[in-house]
């Protein structure tokens, strides 16, 4: 049986769509998949590029407009319409609960999952001058960072990488924190001065490895899709979501979860951190244990989770909620004439 009809057996479309972000990184990604389809599968693969609200959205932190849901919802609804087949992720944004009639159908071997020190003057965080002003949007960063440096000026940052970066350079922060991997691939690593290793910032669950989305009743290319899957990454986010799942994690939450192999066992750091009084402690749990399957992998991150919540995490998490159930201020507006409808 040739290939063509090899794809018609399993139900497979002969050319397959993948949705992805036009952000530069997101593109790169979704091109990255593409050519391993067509280089493990024979397929061929068309990009279908889309604009997010996520990516529209840049004058407010992602907690405060919806989460990280907001960069995969339109790629989940094009894959809803049968508009595209794929959608690809750095996984770090996609939430812990995929909708129903979605599943990872692969995920990909991490690169480094490290966040990333960038400055155009100064080659590491300790030898940024007090009060200097640090941008990142991210509210695990910022934990982290008030907590090696509490005289730092921590400002949202919002943006694709490419925007980022030219902030930097137009003289907006003296230093930004991104994701080692997005400037990698990129090729953009020498834009990188320093890295923080695990033990100095924790990485978000996920970062770094790319995860494929789609339908759950594509059952043809969930099988094609299986054998791209990367046991030790896939074990390992697993491992890590779970802390997250466990926890409520979103943008809301300041929360930390990393897992590296260790021979046939796998230890899991957690991290959460106070949403609003940076002063207080960061409560940090690990958890090692040997993981053959989903289930252990899953079970050990709901320990490390566990042992957060004996630590005090329920009053960190409460504040998060009562935050985020506080009314909206509104600044009332100056006495003058009724503005006309436009």
């Amino acid at each position: 049986m040739n290939q063509c009809k090899r794809l018609l057996a399993l139900g497979m479309p002969q050319t397959l769509l993948i949705a992805t972000r036009e952000s530069r990184l997101a593109l790169w990604q979704a091109e990255h998949v593409r050519a391993l389809l067509g280089e493990r599968f024979g397929l061929t693969v068309d990009l279908l590029g889309m604009t997010t609200r996520g990516d529209q959205i840049l004058d407010r932190t992602l907690s405060k407009v919806g989460g990280k849901g907001l960069f995969v919802k339109e790629l989940e609804t094009a894959l809803e319409e049968g508009r595209a087949h794929l959608a690809v992720h750095s996984l770090k944004d996609v939430p812990m609960e995929l909708p129903p009639g979605f599943v990872l159908g692969a995920v990909l071997e991490r690169e480094d999952p490290r966040d990333a020190f960038v400055s155009n003057r100064y080659a590491d965080l300790q030898a940024l001058p007090e009060g200097a002003r640090v941008g990142t949007s991210s509210l695990r960063r910022q934990v982290q960072l008030l907590s090696m440096r509490p005289d730092l000026d921590v400002q949202p940052l919002r943006g694709n990488l490419d925007t980022r970066l030219r902030k930097l350079d137009d003289g907006g922060y003296d230093a930004i924190v991104l994701a080692a991997a997005g400037l990698v691939r990129l090729g953009l690593a020498a834009r990188i001065r320093s890295l923080f290793e695990p033990r100095e910032m924790l990485p978000a669950a996920g970062q770094g490895a790319l995860g494929i989305e789609l339908r759950s009743d594509a059952h043809g290319l969930r099988e094609r899709l299986a054998t791209l899957n990367d046991r030790t990454t896939w074990l390992a986010v697993l491992a890590e979501r779970a802390v997250s799942r466990t926890l409520g994690g979103s943008c809301s939450v300041p929360l930390a979860a990393h897992a590296v192999w260790q021979g046939e066992s796998l230890s899991v750091d957690a991290l959460l951190g106070h949403p609003e009084q940076h002063d207080r402690p960061l409560l940090r749990a690990r958890v090692m244990a040997g993981v053959s399957d989903d289930a252990q992998a899953e079970a050990l991150g709901v320990r490390a989770a566990t042992l957060l919540i004996e630590r005090g995490a329920r009053e960190y998490l409460d504040a998060v909620a009562a935050s985020a159930a506080a009314p909206a201020m509104v600044t009332p507006a100056a006495p003058g004439p009724a503005a006309s409808g436009a």
